[in-house]
């Protein structure tokens, strides 16, 4: 988890995101397998940025993934309509045997590792079978947004290790689009009217600017197939 006060991302008023201290910037792609389920990340290029880098979030930049002002000349509405509430206040439980699933189904950034094998729903409900509580972990811990959270039976959430702190710009074959700015490691969020979001550790930014659930990704890239243009 970042630590550090200066290490955050800043949402600007219908503008981009304000990246501060340093945060690495590359590419994840969505890897598949060979029934075309979302399975593995592809790690690609890292991308050059300064200490301070600002990020489109109208979709419409020609500089992708950086801002270039686009956003004023376009009336970009990057109204935040996100709830504020804790996760744990928003997300549904359900539990299994061995593991429990927490699901905030309006962070859903539509990357699917969670549909294999006949969906994590119904899967974690079996997960004192070993087998099944692999495929449970390993669906669980690769969804990008951090709609899905597991718990075992102490309550200790069952995350994977995103450190230190970086952004990734997700990009998805399998859907021929470009998905959302993936935030890993616990960066601090602050909205345009000064408050934080809760930090976290993945979370899922709107690039496309069209989600309605802005400043997160609700998965509307994909319905409009949009391109950064990057890979």
């Amino acid at each position: 988890m970042a630590d550090d006060a200066t290490t955050k991302i800043t949402i600007t008023e219908n503008g981009p995101y304000l990246v501060y201290g340093n945060v690495p910037l590359g590419i994840e792609t969505i890897g598949t397998r060979e029934d075309g389920g979302s399975w593995k990340w592809l790690a690609g290029r890292k991308i050059e940025t300064k200490e301070r880098y600002a990020l489109c979030r109208c979709g419409r930049s020609e500089m992708k993934p950086f801002c270039d002002g686009t956003h004023s000349k376009i009336g970009f509405d990057g109204s935040e309509v996100a709830s504020r509430a804790p996760f744990d206040e928003q997300a549904d439980t359900i539990e299994g045997p061995v593991l429990s699933l927490q699901d905030a189904e309006p962070l859903c950034a539509f990357a699917r590792y969670c549909d294999n094998d006949g969906g994590i729903w119904s899967l974690v409900e079996n997960s004192d079978d070993a087998a099944v509580r692999k495929v449970v972990e390993h669906e669980g811990t690769h969804c990008p947004s951090g709609r899905l959270v597991l718990r075992d039976k102490s309550g200790k959430a069952v995350e994977p290790k995103l450190d230190p702190p970086s952004i990734a710009l997700v990009e998805d074959p399998a859907q021929a689009c470009s998905g959302p700015i993936w935030v890993r490691g616990g960066i601090r969020i602050e909205s345009s009217d000064g408050e934080a979001y809760e930090t976290r550790n993945r979370v899922t930014l709107c690039r496309c600017g069209l989600s309605e659930n802005k400043p997160f990704c609700d998965g509307s890239h994909a319905s409009a197939a949009f391109q950064d243009g990057l890979s």
